[in-house]
């Protein structure tokens, strides 16, 4: 038995009210918990975010889920700097 790492991305879980966020723990593993702005993040498999989706936005307590987008995102900067670099001012002189 070989150790599969899993895809995994987040959920933010908006919701009414925090008193019921110990019952998203089965859903998912619960990563953080803003109070003040009342919404949760949880990681799930990313195998699982459409059922999961479904599942947690019919709860009662909950306003609306949003999937992160991180996993989409591109990690690599490579010849970014070049786009960015300003043209010298000698060329504008002339």
């Amino acid at each position: 038995m070989a150790f599969e790492m899993q895809d995994r991305q987040s959920l933010i879980v908006y919701t009414y009210s925090l008193k019921q966020t110990r019952q998203l723990k089965r859903y998912g593993t619960v990563m953080y918990v803003s109070k003040k702005m009342r919404y949760v993040v949880l990681y799930v498999n990313r195998d699982d975010i459409s059922a999961l989706t479904d599942q947690l936005s019919h709860l009662r307590f909950v306003k609306r889920v949003v999937a992160s987008n991180r996993p989409d995102i591109r990690e690599t900067f490579n010849g970014v700097a070049e786009d960015l670099k300003t043209p010298d001012l000698k060329d504008e002189e002339e």
